[in-house]
Order: C-alpha cells, then structure tokens, then sequence
C-alpha cells in the first residue's frame, strides 16, 4: 500500500515515513501543501497523512482541492483538538482525524482500517482458500499455521486479497507497493510473487498473461 505524508516538522516526517516503510508500507513525503497537492493530484496513493497547518496552501484547502478529482482516503493530523476543528476537517471530505501528539500504534492501526473501508472491506479477516490474512494484526496463516512473510511480500498478499476476483496490472502493483524511492525497472514483483507462491501454493496467485495477477475469489 502506498501512503502519502504531508507535514512541514522535519522530524515527524522523517519518522512517520521510516515508521511506515519499516511496517511494509510504500510512503512518500512533501514538507508543503503545494507539494503535497501535486503528488496527491498526479500519484494513486491509497491513503493520505495531512497535517492542517502547512505553510503556502494549507491541510484545510489542499483537502478541498483535492475533493474535486480525487477521493483518497485522508487522515487529517493536526495538534488542535478543539470539536470545531474535528467538524471541519469531518464535514471537508477527511476520512478521519487525529490530534497530535498521538500514538504511533493508534495512527497505524487507523491508516489500516481506512485502506480497508476504501477497498469496500468491513471486515479485518479474509478467508481465501485455505488461508486467512487478517489485515489488523498483518498476520497470514495456512491451514491454521503461521506464515512468515516479509513486509512488502505482505502487502502485496494485501493488496490483491483487497482486489480478489479481479486482474491487477504490474504497473497498478509497481504504483501502491513501491514508494518514489524504489526502482520500477526491477523484477523485484516477480521475485515477490515467486516467494508468496512458495509460502502459500502456486495457485494462490494467478497470473494473467499480458495483463497482471490476481487472487480468484474462493
């Protein structure tokens, strides 16, 4: 999955980005509003971090601009918790809001419920076959035994289980799993996709010929 943070303290960026990439996800940051709109206008995230007070345009109207194109899913962080505010950001199109300082397992822990409701996903459990993944906990089990996947081979199982039934193209992976950072001209996907069918069975992950993979819906 690939997150976008918006926030101009140097330090909390910095962090939130290591805290994200070290917890499997793909995460870019900006330091400014009008950074932040342009890669939220130009990149697919799957998920928006944005701060309320940035310098130029700010979290309240990068949020309006954004709501006119686009309907990512937005967590606004903000350190004024006054119920006006909270209404604001609500009634302006965030998805959620939290108050600064917070709990890095909290904001987690809302960032994976919001890319599951985005993906029409109520539930934190899903049954494919004979394995289940529960996205809270990011935990894979088969046949009721754990299964150790690394991080970005998690959320590549993820992302398509979110996309069960459906073809997911390569470049659609490459965009939501690998952050401004990584290399696209790599096979790292097909080094992935080798070691999951390893871990879970060849079948687990169909490939479409010309057009991507998919998990069947079972």
């Amino acid at each position: 999955m690939r997150v976008l943070v918006v926030d101009d303290e140097p330090d909390l960026l910095a962090s939130l980005l290591q805290a994200l990439r070290e917890d499997g996800y793909a995460a870019d940051g900006a330091a400014d509003g009008e950074e932040g709109l342009y890669k939220a206008q130009n990149y697919d995230y799957d998920a928006i971090l944005l701060d309320v007070m940035l310098p130029g345009i700010d979290g309240w109207e990068l949020l309006q601009r954004l709501r006119k194109t686009k309907k990512t899913a937005v967590l606004m962080l903000t350190a004024r918790d006054a119920v006006r505010d909270r209404v604001r950001g609500l009634n302006g199109g965030a998805d959620d809001y939290l108050v600064k300082p917070f709990d890095l397992d909290e904001l987690l822990a809302r960032l994976r419920a919001l890319i599951r409701r985005s993906a029409s996903q109520a539930q934190s459990c899903l049954q494919i076959g004979d394995v289940l993944l529960d996205t809270s906990a990011r935990t894979v089990t088969r046949q009721g035994r754990p299964v150790e996947l690394t991080a970005r081979e998690y959320v590549l199982v993820e992302f398509l289980a979110l996309h069960r039934g459906k073809v997911v193209s390569r470049t659609m992976l490459y965009e939501h799993l690998f952050d401004e950072n990584d290399s696209t001209l790599s096979n790292l996907l097909d080094v992935h996709v080798s070691n999951i069918r390893k871990k879970l069975g060849h079948d687990f992950i169909t490939t479409r010929r010309g057009h991507g993979y998919s998990i069947e819906s079972l």
